[in-house]
């Protein structure tokens, strides 16, 4: 244990922050002392503000508690430490290898719409064929950035009229806002993004509480072309064993058809929308 570089009032802070991460989690100071190796005594110590861990027992609590790499700079913070994982942004000079990585997977999904979003559903990158697919419905050139999918899923003047299972969707979605979210942690940002959500028309509060829909292995999302609806599911793809707060909050959500008549009349669409 080390405390003699710490001040008093940093102490508290490192206990509420494991207090709260604690509460999250459902663990209480005997399941982190059995999970970690880590002594009752000593945890309680930590959560009352009387000494300060050394960063290998941070860690082991915070691995422990599956908290995300952000947070995890938070509480080495916390307790007088420099952070250990490295925050610089998604295209900074230490993510070319991700970077080279998620331009070779959009473009090997090609001809079907694949995109790489940030924690928030901000879009950082697409392939060719998604601003193509969802030019095919709206003017996307007339949209304020930064695109974010899920404000255009649900604004009226988006793809909601073009979505033929919008309310299932919607419901979908909100559920993929809390299952996704890094650490299964709702923070702030995400709340302001719900919030957002809920406040376009005739949205409804609980649809923040989905159920299961049916028996299918996934909810299609079906888009009115003309006199036809093409139905696809996605599939979500994220960075294994990340080291870096960017490559830990990154997805890449890739879109199938559901069916085979989709399959064809998707390339149709697509030669209509314009050529690449």
């Amino acid at each position: 244990m080390k405390s003699a570089k710490f001040t008093t009032n940093m102490m508290p802070n490192l206990g509420v922050l494991l207090r709260h991460w604690r509460d999250l989690r459902g663990s209480s100071q005997l399941d982190l002392s059995l999970d970690t190796g880590i002594s009752q005594k000593q945890i309680s110590f930590v959560e009352s503000g009387r000494s300060v861990p050394n960063r290998q027992t941070l860690m082991a609590i915070a691995q422990a508690l599956d908290m995300p790499l952000r947070d995890r700079n938070t509480l080495l913070l916390a307790a007088g430490y420099a952070p250990m994982f490295s925050e610089s942004a998604w295209d900074s000079a230490e993510m070319t290898g991700v970077t080279n990585a998620l331009k070779r997977m959009l473009r090997q999904h090609e001809p079907f719409p694949a995109v790489v979003m940030d924690r928030y559903w901000n879009v950082l990158m697409t392939n060719e064929a998604a601003p193509r697919f969802f030019g095919g419905f709206i003017d996307m050139a007339a949209r304020q950035g930064p695109r974010n999918m899920l404000h255009l899923m649900f604004d009226p003047q988006g793809m909601r009229p073009f979505i033929a299972n919008w309310p299932d969707v919607a419901r979908s979605l909100f559920e993929r806002v809390y299952r996704e979210s890094i650490g299964r942690i709702v923070d702030d940002k995400t709340k302001a993004l719900l919030a957002d959500l809920l406040a376009y028309p005739d949205v409804k509060s609980e649809w923040k509480n989905p159920v299961a829909i049916g028996f299918m292995p996934t909810i299609p999302l079906g888009f009115i072309w003309g006199d036809r609806v093409l139905n696809y599911f996605s599939m979500v793809t994220t960075v294994g064993t990340p080291q870096t707060v960017a490559a830990q909050e990154l997805r890449i959500e890739c879109m199938f058809p559901a069916d085979e008549a989709t399959e064809i009349h998707h390339a149709e669409m697509m030669a209509a929308s314009g050529k690449p």
